[in-house]
């Protein structure tokens, strides 16, 4: 159930906080980190999840109550952990929407158990909603082809729009230079496809600077001597 599932993990505690981060990142897991119920729900607001991992003592609004309130909008898949295990707040957890409840301390492994437990079971729609592609701060939306940045959205031209479809239908593989000219569209023949080569490469500088922090250094849509171009999302 890994591979493009996307977790946000909601703990105030820092160190724990990052420990799980690290510790579903290294099993395979796309994981974003939020310090408390106010942070989540402003990364709930740009970003769909596959599963939220909440912790239940939280300063401010505990898990508990962010869940009740996540479940009068979201369907998404809720895991608890708590530092208390009483039966009383398991099922005032899971009276409010959670789907399953994780005292702490637990071994690291019986979480992993859990997670893939809850997403096996999770049912998946028949059209599902939109899905996006994350390129840290940048989104892109599968479904309507658009590419956002918070609440903002980033104009494509036609040719930035169509090269955006392609590395999503093959993300993670190198796309090379002459493909990416058949897939436009483009004029073939050695002299006019060299020329729509080097106008790609022109389309590329031009789409990282939308969705790079440093397009010179780019982290997202990568250069692979020899074989290309490749989309990489966290």
């Amino acid at each position: 159930m890994t591979g493009d599932t996307h977790l946000l993990v909601v703990d105030d505690d820092e160190r724990i906080r990052g420990l799980l981060q690290k510790f579903l990142a290294r099993n395979g897991f796309m994981v974003t980190a939020a310090r408390d119920a106010a942070h989540a729900r402003r990364i709930l607001a740009g970003l769909e999840f596959d599963l939220l991992v909440l912790d239940v003592m939280m300063p401010g609004e505990d898990g508990v109550s962010l869940t009740r309130d996540l479940r009068r909008t979201l369907t998404v898949p809720i895991l608890l952990l708590t530092a208390r295990g009483e039966t009383s707040e398991r099922i005032e957890g899971l009276e409010a929407g959670a789907d399953d409840y994780l005292a702490k301390p637990f071994e690291p492994k019986e979480l992993l158990l859990r997670i893939n437990a809850i997403l096996r079971r999770a049912p998946t729609p028949v059209e599902a909603g939109p899905k996006f592609i994350h390129l840290g701060p940048v989104r892109y939306d599968l479904g309507r082809g658009e590419l956002w940045h918070g609440e903002s959205l980033i104009r494509l031209t036609a040719t930035e729009a169509a090269l955006m479809r392609i590395f999503a239908s093959k993300v993670g593989e190198p796309i090379s230079r002459q493909t990416l000219v058949e897939e436009l569209g483009r004029d073939k023949g050695s002299a006019a496809e060299t020329a729509q080569e080097r106008a790609v490469d022109v389309q590329i500088t031009r789409l990282r600077r939308k969705i790079e922090g440093d397009p010179r250094e780019p982290r997202y849509l990568q250069t692979v001597r020899g074989a290309g171009y490749m989309l990489m999302p966290e």
